[in-house]
């Protein structure tokens, strides 16, 4: 008998390899090598919401969640958003627990963006924007931030919107640059993309990771923003619970009920018992408005660590990463070197290049120092040997 030949598959990101954490991780593993690249942290969740956790297991919270998230924990981030900001969204109909993060991102993409349709990113990006653009026909428009200040040039943005822009996206507190944005920095947002069509999705996993007593300035403290915007958060990098992947997007109940479409049938619902683990833990505000003191101390160790070194850089204003350029020490291209360090000095990074869609190479690396100390001080030991 003669056998048919396969199909062939037409590759929807034909571009598209294995990420740059997972090249990296694996590679800090193959040579024993100290972690900073991909933005885990390595040091235990706080007992009280693993006791939690065990709580609602055993209490046999097993089953499907609603499609929306558990009721408690919605009413739990309506209460911390209104504490917080004094921004109030109805969780019944405006606020939707995911499976992580980028889910959310996913959603909201696919939400409102269709073939042909043009969404702005501002290069470096995080890594998921883009595909998820292009998975639902749109086209990625870049806006090129550069080192040290990687602030945005608003008549430049300007000059990139067009009668197809549908969304922009913006990041704040910025990953992989460190930077946030200011209230300026919303009103010239805000006055681009008033009476249009665009929407605008916030990436804000990194809302209480944020140093030095800047306020975190979110799109939905901007009232013409928050309606026309999906403001995407994170247990996982609140509560460094990563392997959790519990996730949420708050947004105005017309765009939630058609995120809320989206979300049904990529995962419908999300891990239950841990739903009611972070709705309990929420109830004591200090858990998460203790967070910023927590990982500034973090940043300061690592930058104490290689203080002696050869790198240049501007402390981090927020999130799990430190830039640090090394145009000091060397001409080598910087995957290269992430590699090399890697393997000869056994510290793993991540060259920030891989975040630029035309892969732009500044001379910087990036480190993750959501790290126990010992590990800080072991990376900036080997680090500021070089």
């Amino acid at each position: 008998m003669t056998l048919s030949a396969k199909p062939v598959i037409s590759s929807k990101l034909p571009d598209i390899g294995t990420t740059i954490f997972t090249v990296m991780s694996k590679l800090a593993l193959e040579h024993h090598a100290l972690n900073l690249s991909q933005g885990f942290p390595n040091f235990d969740v706080a007992p009280e919401l693993t006791s939690l956790l065990d709580k609602y297991t055993r209490k046999g919270f097993n089953q499907y969640a609603p499609m929306t998230g558990v009721q408690v924990l919605r009413e739990a981030l309506s209460e911390k958003t209104s504490a917080l900001y004094g921004v109030n969204y109805d969780p019944e109909t405006e606020i939707t627990v995911t499976s992580g993060a980028t889910e959310a991102l996913f959603a909201a993409i696919s939400a409102v963006v269709s073939p042909g349709d043009e969404v702005i990113i501002f290069d470096p990006a995080y890594d998921s924007y883009a595909p998820a653009i292009r998975l639902n026909g749109g086209i990625p428009v870049y806006v090129t931030l550069t080192p040290p200040d990687y602030t945005i040039d608003w008549q430049e943005v300007k000059g990139k919107i067009s009668d197809k822009t549908r969304m922009i996206i913006i990041n704040t507190p910025h990953n992989p640059t460190g930077t946030v944005l200011s209230s300026e920095d919303l009103n010239q947002l805000a006055a681009l993309v008033r009476d249009t069509d665009i929407f605008v999705l916030g990436d804000e996993v990194y809302e209480h990771i944020i140093f030095d007593g800047l306020p975190h300035h979110s799109l939905l403290t901007h009232p013409e923003l928050k309606e026309r915007s999906f403001i995407c958060g994170s247990f996982g990098k609140t509560f460094h619970i990563t392997g959790w992947k519990i996730g949420y997007c708050l947004a105005p109940k017309d765009l939630s009920v058609e995120f809320r479409k989206v979300h049904q049938y990529l995962t419908f619902s999300t891990f239950t018992p841990a739903q009611y683990a972070l709705a309990e833990y929420l109830k004591t505000p200090e858990n998460y408005l203790s967070i910023p003191a927590f990982y500034e101390s973090k940043r300061d160790q690592f930058l104490s660590a290689i203080a002696g070194s050869r790198f240049n850089f501007k402390p981090s204003q927020g999130s799990f990463f430190q830039n640090v350029s090394y145009e000091a020490l060397t001409d080598e291209n910087d995957f290269d070197l992430a590699v090399r360090l890697t393997k000869e000095i056994g510290v793993a990074s991540i060259p920030v290049s891989v975040f630029y869609h035309q892969k732009n190479d500044f001379k910087i690396l990036r480190f993750c120092f959501a790290k126990d100390r010992e590990t800080l001080e072991k990376a900036g030991e080997k680090l500021s040997k070089l």
